[in-house]
């Protein structure tokens, strides 16, 4: 039935496999005959020329994601395995998932579905992000920063299980730390996360002098000092951007006072000018 309707239209093949064959491959019931045959139909699908494009531009039909949160979660996990957990399948999965993950994230920035999705992804990517598993808190933790982007409620929901997800925490605010020039342009402006890093950081003080378990002071350490990092480049950005803004303002006042005749000086210009640089 998948194969038939992704024969008409890739989209309803996609969102039937999201759905339908894709929780096989984690069932018990799943064996490599049927791991083999669920990457089958999706690799076929995927092979389709213009298939990327077709997917990601249409990832959310009528309302319904292609790839929904569930379906996500579950291809982090099986693209992501232990070392020890690997099989046959794994490769096939790791080919595949980059489009499948633009897919299952794709949509319309700054919408309200869209804020409302990367909330839910971001419940389980900062369960998966605390795992014992580095392929999967790595990749969740790369994820829970595309949920920020999307959503600044997302830092909201962070601050609440702040310190009873620790171990998560500090994997996010590692990547975050790491991935800071791809994240700096995306992440702006600050303001969110300058207040979210202030409010952590007086939590990692408290936990500090009241906390007895020995590994929780180390994590608590840890991520107070990429709180630290992070908080030191966001203040850095914002002096910057004030600075350049009185700079600015002094050359045009300068101007208006020296040559009170001068017209040929654009403002609008002058102002679209300043604003291309933030």
């Amino acid at each position: 039935m998948v194969a038939q309707a992704s024969v008409g239209d890739l989209s309803v093949g996609l969102y039937a496999w999201s759905r339908n064959l894709l929780p096989i491959v984690v069932s018990k019931s799943g064996n490599p005959q049927s791991r083999d045959l669920v990457l089958q139909l999706v690799e076929k699908i995927l092979s389709t020329p213009k298939a990327r494009a077709v997917l990601v531009n249409g990832a959310v039909r009528k309302g319904e994601r292609l790839i929904p949160p569930p379906a996500l979660e579950t291809l982090i996990r099986v693209t992501f395995p232990p070392s020890s957990a690997r099989v046959k399948a794994t490769e096939r999965f790791e080919a595949i998932y980059p489009i499948l993950r633009e897919v299952a994230l794709g949509g319309s920035p700054g919408s309200k579905a869209m804020k409302q999705v990367s909330q839910q992804i971001f419940n389980f990517a900062i369960i998966a992000a605390g795992e014992d598993n580095p392929g999967v808190s790595k990749e969740a933790a790369s994820i829970a920063l595309w949920c920020f982007n999307q959503s600044t409620e997302c830092y909201k929901l962070w601050e609440k299980v702040y310190q009873e997800n620790i171990v998560a925490s500090v994997a996010i605010l590692k990547e975050l730390s790491d991935d800071w020039k791809e994240q700096a342009t995306k992440l702006s402006p600050y303001e969110p996360l300058r207040e979210i890093l202030k409010n952590f950081r007086q939590k990692n003080e408290k936990a500090l002098t009241t906390e007895t378990d020995a590994a929780r002071q180390v994590l608590v350490k840890d991520a107070d000092k990429y709180c630290k990092i992070i908080s030191g480049r966001v203040s850095r950005g914002h002096g910057c951007k004030s600075f350049l803004t009185f700079t600015v303002l002094a050359v045009a006042v300068g101007a208006v006072v020296f040559y009170p005749n001068m017209e040929s000086l654009d403002f609008k210009k002058l102002a679209v000018v300043f604003n291309s640089q933030f």
